[in-house]
């Protein structure tokens, strides 16, 4: 096991293990008979062993890909269909006491603008982002006590959900904060948030430290536990993810797996959502401190294979990826995506200046033409937060995802949110591609009695009401 230095808590993450796995599957990526069978199983979308996905994702057998990719967009569309969830990431404050060497936000750096917004500042935020038609957010912020403590969070939380302007509503705030307590993690629960979500930036321990040589996110083993204290204090939808460059992928694809299996064997439910970040440039980071890029064509096995390994999870793509890039995985996993992000403090109501961002946006389209895109390609843009206000959430969305039936709750509430955003955002441009996109997914619902309850809602929405949902 690795060394815990938190004697509280076990390890779960085992190095000798990973090794192992990752000689292995070097071994086995060449047997067809052993390739053949992994994917037997995946066929029956109940997941796949960290051994089983990485031995898939170092097969080089051009044919073995190709079987890859369209299992993996079976897989996509069997559980999730054609929705692509929107969402929008909001930066509290950027102070941090920490020393990770990969972010602008360490504390070392100088040349950073320092910012935290008031709760006077995030209504602000708020607005522009409900102007846009954004419903759900992921709030993050630095860790130090003294600018954005728990009682900020949770008062910023408060305010972010009081906020109604003209149509407008976030229905869903998902929360990205430092490692927490169990009481800290129950304040969060007790707020109304979606998902807790938390990277482990790299699971290889000696990396790990190398990248947090100083602040409370250099305890490894606190910040790995996270998610159990998370869970154990209520909250049932967490979400994990690594940095990927920093240290060897193959490492961290299978201790990423190794992490939803504990999860699951643990709490009886995986990771809410799975986010597969790419180092990308940042004030005051050397990109030759880190381990390796992470070319175009990994990615993608990445994440098609981290849809066939963990099918019921929800996968997250940001801005930080090409709009290329973006369009190669939707098909093959990817049903979350970020649009029209500032990854600056205050940097909605107001425009960015160049030393305050965490990290460079590569993907800087309008969330309108974001939606005109996801339409004008086949997917149906998303806007819903129905399964968390009706209770769908831990071990129960799974059971549906893990069904294949929660795309049928997907197909109807999205096409509600996507009526609401052509009603009140939509440009004379997306306005045409949104509603051709609208009209084909409703008349793809298979359920009579669903559709037709449906069309009385969306009449409703029409005439201005809003946030119905199934």
């Amino acid at each position: 096991m690795t060394n815990c230095t938190n004697k509280k808590e076990k390890c779960f993450i085992d190095d000798n293990q990973i090794l192992n796995i990752i000689e292995e599957s070097q071994i086995d990526k060449t047997k067809n008979e052993v390739i053949d069978t992994i994917l037997k199983k995946a066929e029956a979308m109940k997941g796949l062993s960290a051994k089983e996905a990485l031995t898939l994702l170092l097969c080089d057998d051009k044919e073995y890909e190709k079987k890859i990719f369209d299992l993996a967009k079976k897989i996509k569309l069997e559980i999730y269909g054609k929705r692509i969830v929107l969402f929008a990431p909001l930066y509290l404050s950027n102070y941090c006491i920490n020393g990770c060497i990969y972010c602008p936000y360490h504390a070392k750096n100088e040349n950073i603008a320092r910012k935290k917004l008031t709760q006077e500042e995030i209504i602000k935020e708020v607005i522009s982002l409900q102007d846009m038609g954004h419903k759900r957010l992921a709030l993050e912020t630095g860790e130090d006590e003294k600018m954005s403590d728990i009682n900020y969070v949770i008062e910023s939380i408060k305010t972010i959900y009081s906020i109604k302007h003209k149509n407008g509503a976030i229905r869903r705030v998902n929360v990205n904060i430092a490692a927490t307590t169990i009481e800290n993690y129950k304040k969060l629960n007790d707020a109304g948030i979606g998902t807790y979500i938390l990277f482990q930036e790299t699971y290889h321990e000696t990396t790990y430290k190398k990248m947090h040589p100083t602040g409370p996110k250099s305890n490894y083993n606190y910040h790995t536990t996270a998610m159990d204290r998370a869970m154990e204090a209520g909250i049932d939808d967490v979400g994990i993810g690594v940095l990927f460059g920093l240290y060897d992928y193959k490492y961290d694809f299978a201790s990423l797996l190794m992490h939803a299996e504990h999860l699951e064997e643990k709490f009886g439910c995986g990771p809410h959502t799975i986010s597969v970040p790419r180092i990308r440039p940042a004030d005051d980071v050397d990109l030759n401190e880190f381990h390796s890029k992470i070319t175009d064509e990994i990615f993608k096995k990445i994440i098609a294979i981290l849809r066939i390994a963990v099918p019921y999870t929800g996968i997250i793509v940001s801005t930080r990826e090409s709009i290329q890039s973006r369009e190669d995985v939707l098909d093959i996993g990817v049903s979350q995506i970020s649009g029209a992000s500032r990854t600056s403090v205050g940097g909605y109501a107001e425009e960015e200046t160049e030393n305050s961002k965490q990290f460079e946006v590569n993907d800087t389209r309008t969330l309108d033409d974001i939606v005109a895109w996801l339409c004008s390609i086949g997917y149906m843009p998303s806007f819903c937060t129905a399964c968390y206000h009706e209770g769908r959430t831990g071990d129960v969305f799974m059971g549906f995802a893990k069904e294949g039936h929660i795309k049928d709750f997907c197909q109807v509430n999205s096409l509600i949110t996507l009526k609401e955003y052509i009603n009140d955002y939509a440009s004379e441009s997306s306005k045409a591609q949104a509603e051709e996109t609208f009209a084909s997914e409703l008349d793809k619902v298979p359920n009579d009695k669903m559709k037709e309850q449906l069309i009385k809602i969306l009449n409703k929405v029409d005439k201005g009401e809003r946030d119905f949902r199934f």
